[in-house]
């Protein structure tokens, strides 16, 4: 039902996500677009002793993708590279595969997203950014976390 996929929750989400802004000197980049819709996210991330200490997002998305990258922008300080490759393929897993909501404090709120696997062209905008932090991560050498 529609209804479910446009929840209270999932359009909170998107309305809380965090001013779009770049860092002006990121360790890694990445920008990740949908061919499904056109939406797109680019993230910069500042490591600092194995963890994200900042991040930049910009989000042009529809509503499900703001609401992911709202989810993750607002939760990703602190996360370690690890958490983050488990992080996007529970996702995808919650998504294609009918699995459980990520879990832990930091990213409960992900919960709110497990209505979209019921629409698969639904998934490439909520997954963007989960990607582009991945893709990021790669970019700066951290392939010893690709598969968490």
């Amino acid at each position: 039902m529609l209804s479910d996929l446009y929840s209270d929750r999932i359009l909170a989400a998107a309305a809380a996500i965090p001013p779009a802004r770049r860092l002006p000197a990121p360790d890694a980049s990445a920008r990740k677009v949908s061919r499904v819709c056109g939406s797109e996210v680019a993230v910069d991330l500042a490591l600092k002793d194995g963890r994200v200490a900042d991040v930049g997002v910009e989000a042009r998305a529809c509503a499900l993708g703001q609401a992911s990258a709202s989810i993750v922008a607002r939760n990703i300080v602190g996360a370690a590279p690890a958490e983050l490759f488990r992080l996007r393929d529970e996702m995808r897993a919650m998504l294609k595969e009918g699995g459980a909501a990520p879990s832990g404090a930091r990213w409960r709120e992900l919960e709110a997203l497990s209505a979209i696997r019921d629409y698969p062209q639904r998934h490439a905008s909520t997954m963007l950014i989960f990607e582009a932090v991945c893709e990021a991560l790669q970019s700066s050498g951290r392939r010893d976390c690709d598969q968490a």
